[in-house]
């Protein structure tokens, strides 16, 4: 269970940066999509402190807003600088998956 977790840490930052950047959203929703996606061991105590560390580093924002169930819900968007780390959080991802799949597949090129 611990390599899956170490390697979660990093990977949720970019997961959770892409949601945001799809739709509005507010943390409840963002634990319901990643649930729905697959991430079905997570909830709100590993989501929050991640949106946490986002707004600390300045890649999201957050804007209160009334909602009809309840008390008013913290909506997230990205920042430009936000906007970049995504991008470059894909571009990683995209290069490291390509060589990880080769090492498990065997395939040298």
């Amino acid at each position: 269970m611990a390599p899956k977790t170490q390697m979660l840490k990093g990977l949720l930052e970019g997961c959770i940066l892409k949601i945001i950047d799809r739709k509005e959203t507010y943390g409840y929703a963002i634990c319901e999509d990643l649930f729905s996606y697959g991430f079905k061991d997570l909830n709100e105590g590993t989501v929050y402190p991640i949106l946490i560390r986002l707004e600390k580093k300045k890649l999201i924002y957050s804007v209160k807003k009334a909602s009809r169930l309840g008390p008013k819900r913290k909506y997230f968007y990205l920042t430009d600088n936000g906007k970049e780390y995504l991008k470059n959080f894909i571009k990683e991802w995209t290069e490291m998956r390509g060589i990880i799949d080769r090492i498990l597949e065997g395939d040298r090129r």
